[in-house]
């Protein structure tokens, strides 16, 4: 096993670089920005269609309000993912053409983007232009229109394709001009292609796109499908890179469009039979996080005889059932341990196939609305499902199925942990002594500190950041924890890996948590720019500094 976790862990360059394209970040970060407006309208997808499952009608007029807010945000997020997208990717490009001094500009590419992918996606019909591929149907156009406007802008841009105006003409003036043949070519080249599409297939480009790839869309709904995508999340995981920014981009599309056409199903008295949907990633392939360990501390707490894996389950199991896992992951440790290599791939497929059987053989509705990541699972299940008793019957299931898949590896595990502690005994002692002496020693300087608090610290500000804002609110939490019981004048916030361009200017240190250090070459070009330190944590060590506040502030300090 560890010869093959060996061989694995040498793609991790490879897989790495993956993490960090610019398109699939683009993609990644585009919807993370859009996210509000998809939460915001699944509220209104829930309280009209709750009381339906339960045979309940509401008030005409009510429910004609409901569907009209969810149809126009929902309905439009296609035009709106293909602004942020288009702006995510202008970022990325602006950083790297910095040294030449030229810059896209942001707003400009967002609005052009949003134009082209009006023109790759709108059907004129009598009155007015119809919305059907101007929502999650037609994201893949999204994309692709933002991807064409952000290239075009750069062409321009780098070549100086442009209108120049005297100097003494306003600024804002001069870069509207600037951005006048840019902002035309893209869109007419947005306009070139869907003509040529609806003169060889007759439709729009977006809805000729899904069309296209609708047999791949087929075999990714399928048992093999939906096990490689989940079995690589966790693999890509297994070896220390986030799996999600990797995997998660390339299905984005589907899994959104899929919700949408579940709900419609579910909406007209039919079954929700699409399997490939957000809900299926967050609720039950990644069950309490990659992995599928949403059971794995409560198992440690239960079943483990190791002092460090019934810490870790009692430190663990309340981020674990918000699918914050990296405590558990990093902390007992599962990544990189040949024990969990089996488990940690086949709990996220078995699961997914369950699920799948539910659906296809039993006629359980999949997933209709999209539910924050953080709602525990077995919540998420239900609620997402339509509260059905087979969605209660399967959350069981997936439990008891999990339970069974890890149990045998922890218990192998927790053995050699047992042995291991038995024989350092004698160091474990010397160790607490060590620390009480160290913990006097800390109460002195704790009182020393406060009494100079206004020249320890410097009202220094941190931001720590993670994949989704999850596991650098921990440390963030601890920071300020730490800050107060010290005295020291430090100020913590959390933030996601993608949203953290606008702010980071604002911080005197960045620390990235463990599933985003494969990005520190690329945010330490911008931060030396601002003068702002970035560093690196590695997982045991980013977990222990979330448990120890004043140790927190240590590595602060000891940073700045």
């Amino acid at each position: 096993m560890n010869v093959v976790i060996r061989q694995i862990e040498k793609g991790k360059p490879f897989f790495e670089k993956i993490s960090r394209n610019i398109y699939l970040g683009a993609i990644r970060d585009g919807f993370l920005t859009a996210m509000p407006a998809i939460l915001f309208s699944s509220i209104f997808i829930m309280v009209a269609a709750v009381p339906e499952v339960f045979n309940f009608a509401l008030p005409e007029a009510f429910s004609s309000w409901l569907w009209k807010v969810y149809g126009y945000s929902m309905g439009f997020v296609g035009l709106l993912v293909a602004g942020t997208t288009a702006r995510c990717l202008a970022n990325s490009m602006n950083r790297q053409m910095s040294d030449s001094g030229k810059q896209i500009n942001e707003i400009s590419v967002m609005l052009a983007s949003i134009c082209g992918f009006l023109m790759l996606g709108a059907n004129q019909i009598e009155g007015g232009i119809s919305t059907d591929y101007l929502g999650t149907k037609g994201l893949i156009a999204a994309f692709i229109a933002a991807f064409i406007t952000v290239n075009v802008y750069k062409f321009c841009v780098k070549r100086d394709l442009t209108i120049r105006m005297p100097k003494e003409v306003p600024g804002t003036i001069t870069q509207m001009f600037r951005d006048i043949i840019p902002f035309s070519l893209a869109v007419f080249a947005s306009v070139l292609i869907d003509t040529v599409i609806r003169q060889l297939v007759g439709t729009s480009f977006a809805e000729a796109i899904i069309e296209l790839l609708q047999p791949l869309f087929g075999a990714a709904d399928g048992y093999l499908g939906i096990a490689i995508i989940w079995g690589a999340m966790a693999l890509f995981w297994f070896v220390g890179v986030h799996g999600p920014s990797i995997v998660e981009p390339a299905i984005a599309a589907i899994i959104y469009a899929n919700v949408e056409t579940n709900f419609e199903l579910f909406r007209n008295g039919e079954q929700a039979s699409k399997v490939l949907t957000v809900g299926l990633g967050n609720f039950v392939g990644t069950m309490g996080g990659t992995g599928a360990t949403l059971v794995v501390p409560f198992l440690f707490m239960l079943f483990a005889r190791s002092k460090q894996l019934k810490a870790v389950g009692k430190a663990s199991f309340i981020p674990v059932s918000f699918a914050v896992n990296e405590p558990l992951l990093f902390a007992a440790p599962i990544i990189l341990n040949p024990y969990f290599f089996i488990p940690f791939l086949l709990a996220p497929i078995v699961n997914v196939w369950i699920f799948k059987f539910f659906v296809d053989v039993l006629n359980m509705n999949s997933f209709i609305s999209v539910l924050p990541w953080a709602t525990p699972a077995p919540i998420g299940l239900v609620m997402g499902t339509g509260f059905s008793i087979l969605a209660i019957v399967l959350m069981l299931v997936l439990i008891v199925v999990d339970s069974v898949i890890y149990l045998p590896f922890i218990k192998a595990y927790d053995s050699e942990l047992v042995e291991q502690e038995a024989k350092n005994v004698v160091v474990e002692e010397a160790k607490e002594k060590i620390v009480d002496n160290i913990n006097k020693i800390g109460a002195t300087a704790s009182f020393i500190i406060k009494e100079s608090k206004a020249k320890i610290g410097g009202g220094k500000k941190v931001l720590v950041l993670c994949a989704g804002a999850g596991t650098s609110a921990m440390l963030a939490n601890a920071l300020e924890e730490g800050a107060e019981e010290t005295g020291i004048d430090i100020t913590a916030q959390a933030g996601a890996y993608g949203s953290h361009y606008d702010i980071m200017k604002n911080f005197d240190l960045i620390i990235l948590a463990p599933q985003v250090t494969s990005y520190l070459e690329d945010i330490q070009k911008d931060a030396d720019k601002l003068g702002v330190k970035v560093v690196a944590t590695k997982g045991a060590e980013y977990i222990n500094l979330t448990k120890d506040p004043k140790g927190a502030i240590n590595f602060v300090m000891g940073q700045i």
